[in-house]
């Protein structure tokens, strides 16, 4: 409930008490919860009416809140039951004892036991603790005392003992203020009007008696007759005119806050949603009993604005008293979509082995289908390909770490579902909710190689749902449970974060979102309620009850901007809603589900515009726009009563549970385009490759072993024995035993090949304009929100480009497809850095852009300065040389820290907020080249010129450990790349660039992990960075070459040439000299290049991606180790 609707609860509060309405006003301090009367709860308690003390008590707290409710309820329970004893009412002590006392029991058993032996004494106080016990009103008096100081103490009743101070009659003021508002804005004001009710808003008569029309009705400013059907919550007619709404023109009235509001939302009040901002401040709680008590929506402020004639009548008056949802439809019906839009074909069936509960695709690959089943076990398919890459059994993985109830549960019933399945919004990691407890999250790093990540003790009880947030600009997991709690963990380390409490039931569902800059989390309970919460410990901002009030899932659209939510209410009646935000109601409810549901329907959101549910045996489609169901879809049969459903993100694909524990891939015509590409692609591959397969494979587990033994098979002509005997060694473990065709299960290690892209057709390339003629691209970088690209030249002038929002690209973001503006302020003035002389190509030049890309500090030998991005002004310069800025980090957690590495090789660590360097690290021998920040470890690395890595402690800024590259023995450098460092997503791995190497290193232990050598008599790197997702890693070379390697083995899985990209008659001195990877967009990056031109390179929309990662080679599996000997991997590329 909002600030506002509490403090209306007050003022009726007031009203009621000044009345003399003493037992409605003791109701509604109860029913609310926003003051808990300690006169009236003394007097109760000192009068011994029990009943009433609990009742009342009922109110703000339950038995099993926390230690400090249990207590309050003990004690007076246990005064009513010696009560009974004293009078020698012995049954009525035993009843006291049973229904009461006994929820106690299994708290302290062996209180429990003394209580019930006091009935065996004539006089308890011949038990010694109760000895000293004198007279019923003497006990109370006591027991009173130690009730008001658990009372106090209880966090539940924090801000709920004292009465706001009000003046006298508070709400009558109120009234006589709107009432005078009203009188002014009559057109023919009486010098003393009659005031004779408040139902309706006041309007004097006009001078011939006849009276003017009141304003609330007035055909004229677009409203119509209020509708039937009582009074709507006082709440809401408040929150209509809170301070987020814009101000009302004189022309239009103020709706009396007592009065029924109009059907159609006023145009003065509607002001189009307002964001979560006002969800917060007017919640309202929708009426589903009866739909002719809809309240004003954004339905009705749609209809609003439709011009109407003066007078209207006959039929239209009689629809205009109609719900909302019943009025003509003039949205397209089903017959006016392509056939082409639905996804009518069933494109795959994948036998899973039992049931499944829970499915999400891939962000980023779309084929990729993650599954959780009602056993506990969790698959990965690939639907292109119909293989299942991987499987999990349940198991804890480290039991003893986990509560004793959990560890006694399983011991008791193993029996494990999975209730959520999730991917993390990169695809980088995924998250299972599990029906005790647990939550464990798996890190995937490319084709069947899924890892332990995190295991954490969630819940007590099951954990009904998790999902991923990005708070703060850090990765979390939030999860639910039985236990009515939602927490927030950090991803990374499982760190809990935030135990959000207040709900009464279960928490069924959990839906974070962001909206704007406002971060904030949507949960759902068992009984109905929908609360609200950000990321603070200052409780629920929304209290609101969801239509069905039992077990409700909500989604937004895919852009963000439309809430859904779809419930199943205990008796079966399903609810599809879209809400409107701005209000807290509800918007329209969707139409099509039978009377009795007969499982909890499950529903999805796609491309913005449809909505699917699974009910009665079908899948059925509503366009988000029309209440009418659109179309059903029956995927030939053998679905379940409520099928589990789940769209892929390009709503291309459609996964559907099925009765036979499998799933249906349904597809759409752009779905079956994709999936026929990909087997063209499998059989062209597969037809090469044929020769070396000899047999089908019959255990789907073997897949390591099988791949082992192709490799060996197709590198030798002869099969591994160790292959052999895997294939058909011990299969107890086995969880699907069907014999799988060669065809569908053909490891990718026999047909794989790597990408090679030669010409302009085979990739999506996109040339930057330029108008000032620039030397070189010394830097680049996307910013944050990925819309724009910023350069930094040789010449020390900045260049930014930014892509327009328009049909072409709705996102708005960097793309291949649309040419940017190269952008500048009206003022025309360019972001040019200081210069120490004539000559800045000689320079260093480094800049670093602020996490909301609002400034960027850059150098060019000379002051650092600070640029605002949108005016391009200056707005200040320090530092000045020597020596010269050679390298720029912001610190992850504080925007005024910057390291700055220096070309006399040290750091400094400066404050830009006091001016004031606060460390000065010394250890290079040369200039810094390169610094990176880790929040997970709190480290600082930095590289150098002198080939060193040094890796320094961010709390006291000591330096931890230091070492220096192999270089190999007689290469000689040529100083075309200096060493670069960069953090892996998981913020523990480092990437380590030089012109002679790539590496992956382990920041904590500073030891490579893997390694790339360049080839003697090859072109050296010139730069190298991580995909935003850090699953590639993008690297240029001198002769114009790009590579693309799979982060996770350091292995070539795709090779641009120049060919792809360049002009033909370019000089062959072109080159690009750094690599900027796009913020969001995994396989998008962007080229700097010697003669100043900038190019984007993403694949073919076709391809979606630059190639498939290598295959494991040996068995091994493609983790982060050392390669044998220090050996690196053997695909060297050709160029």
């Amino acid at each position: 409930m909002s600030s506002l609707s509490r403090e209306l609860v007050f003022l009726i509060l007031q009203f009621l008490d000044e009345e003399k309405f003493k037992e409605t006003v003791h109701k509604l301090e109860q029913e609310s919860g926003f003051y808990f009367n300690m006169k009236y709860f003394e007097d109760e308690v000192i009068n011994g009416n029990w009943d009433e003390v609990e009742r009342y008590l009922g109110g703000f707290t339950k038995v099993d809140d926390n230690r400090y409710s249990m207590k309050i309820f003990f004690e007076i329970r246990k005064q009513k039951y010696l009560e009974a004893l004293d009078k020698h009412d012995r049954s009525k002590a035993v009843e006291i004892l049973v229904k009461d006392l006994k929820v106690f029991a299994s708290f302290n058993e062996e209180l429990f036991k003394e209580i019930t032996q006091l009935l065996t004494l004539e006089n308890f106080r011949e038990n010694e603790q109760l000895s000293k016990y004198g007279d019923t009103k003497s006990a109370r008096a006591i027991m009173l005392v130690e009730l008001k100081k658990l009372i106090e103490a209880n966090p539940l009743f924090r801000d709920k003992l004292q009465f706001p101070n009000l003046k006298s009659s508070r709400l009558r003021t109120l009234i006589n203020q709107s009432l005078n508002w009203q009188h002014q804005l009559c057109k023919n004001p009486r010098p003393n009007p009659d005031i004779k009710t408040l139902f309706v808003d006041h309007s004097c008569g006009q001078p011939n008696g006849a009276r003017a029309p009141s304003p609330a009705n007035n055909p004229l400013l677009g409203s119509t007759m209020p509708k039937p059907g009582g009074f709507p919550p006082i709440g809401a007619q408040i929150g209509a005119h809170g301070p987020f709404q814009p101000a009302p023109t004189p022309v239009a009235p103020l709706a009396g806050w007592m009065s029924n509001p109009p059907a159609v939302t006023h145009p003065s009040a509607s002001g189009g949603a307002i964001g979560f901002a006002a969800m917060l401040k007017h919640p309202r709680t929708p009426s589903t009993a009866n739909p002719s008590m809809d309240y004003p929506s954004g339905d009705s402020d749609h209809l609003s604005k439709r011009p109407r004639p003066v007078g209207l009548s006959g039929d239209s008056d009689h629809l205009s008293n109609l719900p909302m949802n019943m009025m003509p439809s003039t949205y397209p019906q089903s017959h006016s979509y392509p056939q082409d839009d639905f996804h009518k074909a069933v494109a795959r069936t994948l036998s899973q082995g039992s049931v499944p509960m829970s499915m999400d695709f891939h962000p980023v690959q779309q084929t990729l289908l993650l599954v959780g089943t009602n056993i506990g076990d969790i698959g990965l398919w690939d639907v292109g390909t119909k293989e299942k890459l991987a499987v999990r059994n349940f198991k804890v993985w480290e039991l003893g770490k986990c509560s004793m109830a959990l560890q006694a549960g399983l011991v008791k019933d193993p029996s494990v579902s999975v209730n959520r399945i999730i991917w993390s919004p990169d695809g980088t990691l995924f998250g299972v909710a599990y029906s005790r407890h647990i939550v464990q999250i798996y890190s995937y790093h490319g084709g069947d190689d899924i890892r332990q990540h995190l295991e954490i003790d969630a819940h007590v009880g099951g954990v009904n749902d998790i999902a991923f947030a990005h708070p703060n600009k850090q990765l979390c997991i939030i999860s639910c449970g039985d236990d009515k709690t939602i927490k927030v963990w950090e991803a990374t380390s499982g760190t809990k974060q935030f135990t959000f409490e207040g709900h009464e039931a279960p928490v069924y569902s959990v839906c974070p979102h962001y909206k704007e800059n406002i971060q904030f989390i949507f949960s759902t309970a068992l009984d109905g309620k929908i609360k609200a919460w950000l990321y603070d410990n200052l409780g629920s901002r929304v209290d609101y009850d969801a239509p069905g009030h039992w077990c409700t899932t909500m989604a937004y659209s895919a852009d963000g901007s439309r809430l859904f939510s779809c419930g199943t209410s205990k008796d079966g009646e399903s609810h599809l809603v879209e809400w409107n935000e701005s209000e807290g109601a509800v918007k329209r409810t969707y139409q099509g589900f039978r009377k009795r549901s007969m499982g909890v329907v499950q529903f999805d959101t796609t491309r913005n515009r449809f909505l699917a549910a699974g009910d009665e045996f079908v899948i059925k489609i509503w366009d988000m726009d029309n209440t009418s169901l659109l179309t059903t879809i029956e995927a030939d049969g053998g679905l379940p009563a409520s099928p589990r459903i789940r769209f892929n993100k390009e709503g291309t694909l459609l996964a559907v549970s099925t009765v036979d524990n499998g799933i249906k891939v349904l597809a759409n015509a752009d779905g079956v385009r994709l999936l026929r590409t990909l087997e063209n692609r499998s059989f062209d591959a597969s037809r090469s490759a044929s020769e070396t397969v000899t047999k089908p494979l019959i255990n789907p587990l073997t897949a390591a072993a099988a791949a082992a033994a192709a490799a060996a098979a197709t590198s030798s002509g002869t099969a591994a024995p160790s292959a052999i005997t895997a294939m058909n060694g011990d299969s107890r473990s086995l969880v699907d035993v069907k014999p799988r065709i060669t065809d569908e299960s053909m490891d990718k290690s026999k047909v794989w090949k790597l990408m090679e892209i030669a010409d302009t057709t085979q990739c999506r390339s996109l040339k930057l304009g330029d108008n000032h003629r620039t030397t070189k691209i010394s830097r680049l970088i996307y910013t944050n929100s990925g819309v724009a690209i910023l350069a930094l030249a040789s010449n020390a002038v900045h260049l930014l480009w930014k892509w327009p929002r328009n049909e072409r690209n709705s996102t708005g973001k960097a793309t291949a497809s649309v040419s940017p503006q190269l952008w500048q302020p009206p003022s025309g003035i360019l972001m040019t850095n200081d210069i120490i002389d004539n000559n800045p190509e000689e320079a260093v030049h480094c800049f670093a852009l602020s996490k909301n890309d609002s400034y960027v500090m850059s150098a060019s030998g000379g002051k650092i300065s600070l640029f605002n991005m949108m005016t391009f002004k200056t707005m200040t310069t320090f530092m000045p040389p020597p020596p010269a800025a050679t390298f720029l980090a912001f610190h992850p957690q504080d925007n005024n820290i910057i390291a700055i590495g220096m070309d006399d090789s040290t750091i400094q660590i400066y404050n830009v907020r006091i001016d004031e360097v606060k460390s000065k690290l010394r250890g290079h021998s040369k200039k810094i080249t390169g610094l990176a920040f880790s929040n997970v470890l709190n480290v600082l690395v930095s590289s150098g010129a002198d080939a060193q890595i040094c890796v320094w402690n961010t709390d006291g800024w000591e330096r931890q450990r230091s070492r220096f590259l192999q270089i190999p023995s007689g290469r000689p450098t040529s100083n075309i790349l200096d060493t670069r460092v960069q953090f892996h997503q998981d913020q523990l791995h480092c990437l380590v660039v030089h012109e002679t190497q790539i590496a992956i290193y382990d920041a904590s232990k500073l030891e490579p992990v893997k390694q790339w050598p360049v080839r003697e008599n090859s072109a050296p790197i010139t730069h190298a960075t991580f995909s935003c997702d850090s699953q590639l890693i993008y690297a240029s070379f001198l002769d114009a070459t790009v590579c693309i390697f799979s982060a996770s083995s350091l292995r070539l899985q795709c090779r641009i040439l120049p060919a792809s990209y360049l002009p033909p008659n370019i000089s062959s001195n072109v080159h690009p000299v750094v690599v900027a990877a796009h913020p969001s967009e995994a396989n998008q990056f962007a080229l700097g290049l010697t003669d100043g031109t900038v190019y984007v390179m993403e694949p073919l929309e076709s391809d979606r991606k630059w190639g498939n990662p290598p295959p494991v080679e040996n068995g091994l599996t493609s983790n982060l180790s050392t390669p044998p000997n220090g050996a690196s991997s053997s695909d060297q590329p050709e160029r």
